[in-house]
């Protein structure tokens, strides 16, 4: 559940700060973009991929500047970040899946795992790495979230990763000897 608020933005605490606002800017010319995307419950992940896309290219990343890596399953998707993002090729990473509950906890290792590996991935790279994976209790809610009446979780997670790297854009560099000033 997302809650929406105007408060902050218009705060007179913070009216004097220098605020980076987490929002899509202008990109870079020739923005390159990566998308890690699981085959496992492919016609969901499919649709994901389809939102992700679509919302790149819409904020003016040509196609052929977006590069896709297909994983066998979810569990794949930290990996092949990782390994996009050691390129320094990429703007952000984008990895895309669909974990279901089933009749074991074996969904929570991976959804757990995953989590944690696209978060180092990105920490480690100092890169957005959009988590786009849906991690529902039925094939329901995965439909519902994969183009359906909630929306498209590939297509929010794309959007995420453009505000990401506008934000970066405008953040002061990571300081070499990684101290802070």
């Amino acid at each position: 559940m997302r809650l929406e608020s105007e408060t902050a933005v218009g705060s007179k605490v913070i009216r004097d700060c220098r605020v980076h606002p987490a929002a899509a800017a202008q990109l870079p010319a020739g923005t390159r973009v990566a998308i890690a995307v699981s085959r496992y419950n492919e016609g969901l992940t499919g649709r994901l991929l389809d939102g992700a896309v679509a919302t790149f290219v819409a904020a003016g990343i040509a196609p052929d500047r977006i590069e896709i890596a297909w994983v066998p399953g979810a569990f794949e998707l930290p990996l092949a970040a990782d390994r996009m993002a050691s390129s320094g090729r990429f703007a952000a990473i984008l990895c895309l899946g669909a974990v279901i509950r089933g009749e074991t906890s074996h969904d929570r290792h991976i959804n757990t795992a995953v989590a944690t590996g696209i978060e180092a991935v990105a920490r480690r790279h100092g890169l957005p790495v959009s988590f786009g994976v849906l991690t529902c209790e039925t094939l329901a809610q995965a439909e519902a979230r994969a183009g359906g009446a909630v929306g498209n979780k590939g297509q929010e997670a794309a959007t995420a990763a453009l505000a990401m790297i506008g934000l970066l854009a405008s953040l002061p560099p990571a300081a070499a000897d990684g101290a802070g000033g």
